[in-house]
């Protein structure tokens, strides 16, 4: 079980990993793969915006929507009406 700690607005989680397992937290690009993953259902569910998450990565909001992409994981949970409407406003500011 993690161990969860807050202290100044910060919060810090802290768990064992195997040993055979500890290099997937050596390579820069995995950790924020990781540190993505573990944001997602919070951006997800609207517990925390994608541009807070981008801003505690340290990367840009669209590299963000590109990493999730490129997990597989739509950024959008749009239906296909709510699609068609937001094309057609965006039609409509366009003229």
């Amino acid at each position: 079980m993690p161990a969860i700690a807050v202290e100044n607005n910060r919060v810090k989680i802290e768990f064992d990993v195997p040993e055979y397992a500890t290099h997937l937290f050596e390579n820069e690009e995995l950790e924020l793969k990781q540190l993505a993953l573990f944001f997602y259902p919070y951006i997800h569910n609207g517990d925390i915006s994608s541009g807070k998450v981008a801003e505690i990565l340290g990367i840009y909001k669209s590299d963000l929507w590109d990493l999730y992409g490129e997990l597989g994981l739509p950024y959008f949970d749009l239906t296909e009406e709510e699609f068609n409407k937001d094309l057609q406003t965006l039609t409509n500011l366009l003229g």
